[in-house]
């Protein structure tokens, strides 16, 4: 009896994770959309490079508090229709975004935006965990990270092109019209995640602190933060970058196309051998292969060459991005995920802060080239940790560490 629930279970589970690898892919594709341009966009109001960069920080302080705040509205809610209504009100503030002019009304719709995003990153994050067998973690993320790298493979080459056609407000469109779908496809889909009953945290810092207790998930914290420090460069500066050295629009799409295929086409396979070889060798080689890559940039003075350096630094990403987050998941019990979730995630905002902030200070005194420095030297810092996290292995017979 034991065995055939177990066989329905893993049934149930995964025809959920590809309802939500549907979902996820068409939501990653509207959000590619606006990512490619979102920082050239943002410098259509601010026109600096170093002030863009400080107001993206900004917004990311938001983010983190959000997600701070966010903690007993995951615990009390169904998730599943949290993250609907997110995706709801993304479209909305898209095309507001389209039709708004105005510097304040950017700012106020920038700030609702960043809210929206950290609502739909943490809700479906816990979907998907609640969707699946404690040794798929890492099978799971890998076959969802890679169709939505897929999204963002294809996102930039139709925004690059509409943005320099028909100009931007246009994407802000096609973006909340591929979220409609997403919407539709999910509320049909009847994918659920009730809460888990337990005590909530009334006191959000206690529960805050209570996340670094132990030393596994402040591992899981610090790892889990590396892939967003990098994206900070190649999201928010190299579109600047490129913009600056007259490549225009379009060779933005074009590059950010790039940058996202080796995710996609080895996230999977990484995610898979991860939970064969280990977790820390995942880590310490694909934090290495962008460590060395962003030095040599800094050398470096044809952009051509140093954008298609930064494509091939994707390969290490495409090892750490899914096993970062299933790598979480293993150091936390089952009642725990909702807890400590929420404060797992503002890794993500710590590190954009960090890369965003200390970026757009280097290129308030220094040329673009150290701003590279800086990224090569952080991701080396990573790979040091590495050495220092626990191992973990799965397969059929439960974790092993």
């Amino acid at each position: 009896m034991g065995v055939i629930f177990r066989k329905q279970k893993e049934v149930y589970s995964l025809g959920n994770i590809k309802k939500l690898t549907v979902v996820g892919f068409i939501a990653a594709l509207s959000s590619s959309l606006v990512g490619t341009i979102w920082a050239v966009y943002m410098d259509s109001f601010l026109e600096n490079m170093a002030f863009v960069g400080f107001l993206s920080a900004t917004l990311t302080l938001v983010s983190f508090l959000a997600f701070f705040s966010f903690i007993p509205l995951m615990e009390k809610f169904d998730r599943a229709k949290i993250y609907l209504h997110a995706l709801i009100l993304f479209a909305i503030t898209y095309i507001l975004f389209a039709i708004n002019t105005k510097f304040y009304g950017f700012i106020i719709l920038a700030f609702i935006f960043t809210v929206l995003t950290t609502l739909r990153m943490t809700s479906f994050g816990i979907i998907v965990r609640d969707n699946s067998l404690q040794d798929h973690f890492s099978n799971n993320e890998g076959l969802i990270y890679t169709f939505m790298n897929m999204a963002w493979v294809i996102g930039p080459l139709i925004s690059g092109e509409v943005s320099a056609r028909f100009g931007i407000n246009l994407v802000f469109v096609l973006a909340a019209i591929f979220l409609i779908f997403a919407i539709i496809i999910f509320k049909l889909s009847k994918i659920r995640s009730p809460n888990i009953k337990e005590k909530l945290d009334g006191n959000l810092i206690k529960n805050f602190i209570a996340f670094f207790k132990s030393k596994h998930r402040i591992y899981a914290y610090i790892m889990g933060g590396g892939v967003t420090l990098w994206w900070s460069l190649i999201y928010l500066f190299i579109p600047l970058y490129i913009i600056r050295t007259g490549l225009g629009a379009t060779w933005v799409g074009y590059f950010l196309f790039t940058v996202a295929m080796p995710l996609m086409l080895f996230e999977f396979y990484f995610s898979t051998l991860a939970g064969r070889l280990g977790f820390k060798k995942m880590f310490k080689i694909g934090f290495l292969i962008p460590g060395i890559i962003s030095i040599i940039c800094f050398f470096l003075g044809n952009t051509y060459i140093i954008l298609g350096l930064l494509v091939l630094a994707s390969i290490g990403l495409a090892m750490v991005e899914p096993t970062s987050e299933a790598y979480f998941f293993h150091t936390v019990g089952e009642k725990e995920v909702s807890r400590f979730y929420g404060p797992y995630n503002t890794t993500i905002e710590i590190n954009d802060f960090i890369g965003k902030m200390l970026s757009a200070t280097i290129l308030m005194f220094l040329p673009f080239k150290y701003v590279f420095l800086f990224f090569g030297f952080a991701m080396f810092l990573f790979v040091f940790l590495s050495f220092r996290i626990k191992n973990v292995y799965e397969g059929v017979d439960g974790r092993k560490v």
